[in-house]
Formats: C-alpha cells, structure tokens, sequence
C-alpha cells in the first residue's frame, strides 16, 4: 500500500464543501489518480482517527486554458468524497483541535 501522504493529497476547502460539511458530514479532498475508495477510505481513518461511511470519487476534466500566445491544457485530477460517521468530524482548519 502507498503510504498515507502519498494517497491524499491535500482538502478542498470552498463554498460547495463547507455547505456538505455541515448538512451531510461530507469532506473533499484531492486524492492520488491511481488510489482507489478502499485506500482512501483506510488512509483517511488512519490519518484522522475518525470512521467513515462511504467514500465517492471523481475524476476532474483539466481545463484548456491559454498560456501566452499558445493553448495548453491542465491536468486531471480525482476528488474523493467522504461520508463520516454521524458522531465523527474533522478540523481541517486547525487540526491540533481536533
């Protein structure tokens, strides 16, 4: 198995996220391309010391975008939702209070 790190890469922190947080318990973070649910769902339990639900993911299309004169594209990448349970919750702003 890749270590933890390696699997999750960083939380997604924006309007649509903080609003699942709240009414479903659901966090997002940005996983690794080849990790699959039952890695991230390990990797997450693990790191957080919490217990999950379910586990949802989604491959994001990267953009065409412009860089200068010339087209380019950016990269894809996986977003992993997680369902906790109902008596668990993350601190991702401030972790040491968790």
């Amino acid at each position: 198995m890749k270590p933890i790190h390696a699997i999750i890469k960083r939380p997604i922190l924006t309007e649509k996220s903080t609003a699942l947080q709240e009414e479903q318990n659901t966090y997002c973070f940005e996983v690794d391309m080849n990790a699959n649910k039952i890695e991230i769902r390990s990797a997450i339990e693990e790191l957080f010391e919490v217990r999950v639900v379910d586990v949802h993911t989604c491959i994001v299309r990267g953009k065409v975008k412009r860089f200068g004169r010339r087209l380019g594209r950016r990269s894809n990448w996986k977003k992993a939702f997680v369902t906790l349970h109902e008596s668990d919750t993350l601190n991702l702003l401030n972790p040491t209070q968790a």
